[in-house]
């Protein structure tokens, strides 16, 4: 089988030490990263990781004083490589930030500072790599991509955010939800494979079962897309 290649967002701030998780549970289940690449050409796939805030300007609101100095280079990258891989319908996995830029670039909105934002920061405990705790749980909802991936009902999930979805992007579904309210899974039914979670599996994929699933899920995804090709018959010339 022909190596996968995804292309993996980082932005312009990201350190080593973040971006090594990504790293790691994309090759851990097959998948060989491309950073920050200018376009999808040549690449299977696209993973959207977590980061500093979208600039509101991408969805019509004024920056408040709580978010995030944006990353404009990034938003730009991360918006064009979403929309070329939903042009030609490429598996993608977003992320925590990446989850936010899929809601926007479908014409959804967001809240720029939770109430409950203390619920989705990180407790204190073991960080070791891939071994982060648990923070909240949230409800996976049956019927959907993500419940085929990890099983539906509660499930734990570690948490740094404090921003969410406030208004579902077209075409999405919402797949998983946190006690509090706030939306953790978004997926594009009408996509062979787009799923976002607002945790961070990557962190967890030596703990959690269902969190490596999701990296091979989206390995999966890609393959069966490249036998998909691979078996499409050719126009006759």
């Amino acid at each position: 089988m022909s190596t996968i290649r995804v292309a993996a967002t980082f932005g312009t701030r990201a350190t080593e030490a973040r971006i090594a998780p990504y790293e790691r549970a994309l090759n851990d289940a097959g998948m060989e990263p491309v950073r920050n690449p200018k376009s999808l050409h040549s690449l299977h796939g696209l993973l959207l990781s977590g980061g500093s805030d979208i600039n509101p300007v991408h969805y019509g609101q004024t920056r408040i004083r709580e978010s995030d100095t944006p990353d404009d280079e990034r938003d730009v990258l991360e918006l064009r490589l979403l929309q070329e891989a939903l042009d030609a319908d490429l598996p993608v996995f977003a992320i925590c930030r990446g989850l936010q830029v899929l809601n926007v670039a479908l014409h959804g909105t967001l809240i720029q500072d939770l109430d409950s934002r203390d619920v989705h920061r990180q407790k204190p405990g073991n960080a070791d790599p891939g071994k982060h705790p648990s923070a909240h749980r949230v409800w996976v909802a049956p019927d959907t991509r993500l419940a085929k991936i990890v099983g539906a009902g509660g499930l734990d999930v570690n948490s740094r955010h404090h921003q969410a979805i406030e208004n579902l992007g077209k075409g999405l579904a919402v797949s998983a939800i946190s006690e509090d309210g706030v939306i953790e899974g978004i997926e594009k039914p009408a996509a062979a494979f787009v799923v976002a979670v607002q945790w961070h599996p990557e962190d967890r994929v030596l703990v959690s079962a269902a969190d490596r699933k999701l990296f091979e899920a989206f390995a999966a995804a890609i393959a069966s897309s490249l036998a998909g090709h691979r078996a499409a018959p050719r126009p006759s010339s």
